[in-house]
């Protein structure tokens, strides 16, 4: 076909229009461009492709003479490379990965509310974790992180206090905080891995990405993610046909 390409370009291009208003709650006639632009802070994918999604929306403008009542008129055909990169960018922005599939399962350490809290630090040695997931009668309810408790730790030893007492006598439960849980956060199985990416940007200090059926406090932990997965999430984008971060 003479215009195939034309055509692929403008069934992406408007995909990815349609995906800019839902994210922005846009006006049906709004500006492209300045929908890109309003659209930078909600969105991790349009922000990283923000110039080449302005430049396309230039593009559609020179490629389209005009509609008419069945169809789009063409004068002009972008070359291959075009038509890939915009089908990147249009995949990526609405039908992102999901972690759940980007990032297999894993072992995830934990111990009970009720245990010693030398439990915990068996556990940390174990497992090589540095989170550790805390549940009481089913249902999490915190986070112990292995430099949270050294914390403790040390601060209780510089008052003299006796360190063993506080190791078998203390429980898990009750080091749990909403302090140190506000450096996790939680998401729901549905979660893509754009999100995640996202989670650790917007928040410097996150130490991991906690994923739950429903993405609440109280569920089982699914999985947990934190910066030391990205290489392998990247190996996996690769693979799911768009550019890596």
């Amino acid at each position: 076909m003479e215009y195939e390409n034309a055509e692929k370009f403008l069934k992406s291009y408007n995909r990815i229009e349609s995906q800019l208003k839902i994210l922005y709650g846009g006006k049906a006639t709004q500006n492209f461009t300045d929908l890109v632009k309003r659209c930078t802070d909600l969105n991790m994918t349009v922000r990283r492709y923000e110039n080449e999604l302005i430049d396309y929306g230039k593009l559609r403008n020179a490629i389209v003479h005009r509609a008419t009542d069945s169809q789009e008129v063409f004068i002009a055909n972008p070359c291959d490379n075009v038509v890939e990169n915009i089908q990147f960018i249009e995949k990526q922005l609405c039908h992102p990965p999901r972690l759940v599939d980007a990032i297999k399962i894993k072992k995830i350490a934990s111990v009970f509310a009720d245990k010693p809290l030398i439990t915990a630090v068996d556990t940390f040695a174990e497992t090589w974790q540095k989170s550790l997931v805390v549940y009481d009668h089913g249902k999490m309810i915190g986070m112990i992180n292995s430099y949270g408790l050294y914390q403790e730790i040390a601060a209780r030893a510089k008052e003299g206090k006796d360190l063993t007492e506080f190791l078998t006598k203390t429980r898990c439960g009750e080091i749990v905080s909403d302090e140190m849980l506000k450096r996790y956060k939680l998401v729901s199985a549905d979660a893509t891995v754009f999100d995640v990416f996202m989670a650790f940007e917007e928040q410097k200090n996150l130490l991991a990405v906690i994923v739950t059926e429903n993405g609440v406090l109280g569920e089982k932990a699914l999985n947990i993610v934190t910066p030391t997965d990205f290489p392998r999430i990247n190996r996996y984008l690769e693979t799911y046909n768009v550019k890596p971060f």
